[in-house]
């Protein structure tokens, strides 16, 4: 049996998966058919649609909705307001409700969104991708990418830790972590320690 924490003004559905060393706090709600890994944080008023997959370690923060379509990897951390959505055009008079109308959004291990960014569904969030606060994501994301802006625009490159790369050419190591990376056709590569 699991073993998670669930504020008495939280609303958890019959049938959410809720992985060991959870915690999820005042008036959440979380749907049944939503998975919730172990030890992740889900602060004030988050919204957890069903069929949503939240991995392990992840840290949401106040004011976040998870829509149906949305899919969180290891150690994802979403900041507070920031935005999901499910549906490319949404319109009330032409409702669009159910799974097939949904599309797919995928967060990979270890990226960061900002507090108030919004990310447009659709796209994927590269590995360890760092969203500044505000930014409006509207296309896929590199592994490592800072991105910053209205729309998002690449801005440099961050480590696994976080720490913004200084400029190189071909390789470059972190002043925090010493994790090595480098530079192959665009795109950062973790070299070694």
């Amino acid at each position: 049996m699991s073993e998670y924490f669930i504020h008495e003004s939280a609303f958890v559905d019959t049938g959410a998966k809720i992985g060991n060393g959870t915690k999820i706090w005042h008036f959440c709600h979380v749907m049944g058919t939503a998975e919730i890994g172990e030890n992740c944080t889900l602060g004030q008023n988050v919204f957890v649609q069903s069929n949503v997959r939240i991995g392990n370690f992840c840290k949401i923060q106040n004011n976040v909705s998870l829509y149906e379509g949305v899919e969180l990897e290891d150690y994802v951390f979403c900041g507070p307001s920031m935005v999901f959505t499910n549906i490319k055009d949404p319109r009330c008079k032409y409702p669009q409700r159910g799974a097939e109308f949904y599309v797919k959004t995928l967060v990979k291990e270890g990226a960061s969104l900002g507090a108030n960014s919004t990310i447009i569904c659709g796209i994927t969030i590269g590995k360890h991708a760092f969203i500044a606060a505000g930014a409006v994501v509207t296309k896929d994301v590199s592994d490592y990418a800072l991105m910053v802006g209205v729309p998002a625009k690449q801005k440099g490159w961050v480590c696994e830790c976080g720490e913004i790369l200084s400029k190189f050419d071909e390789q470059v190591e972190c002043k925090r972590c010493e994790l090595k990376y480098r530079l192959s056709e665009e795109n950062l590569l973790e070299l070694c320690k």
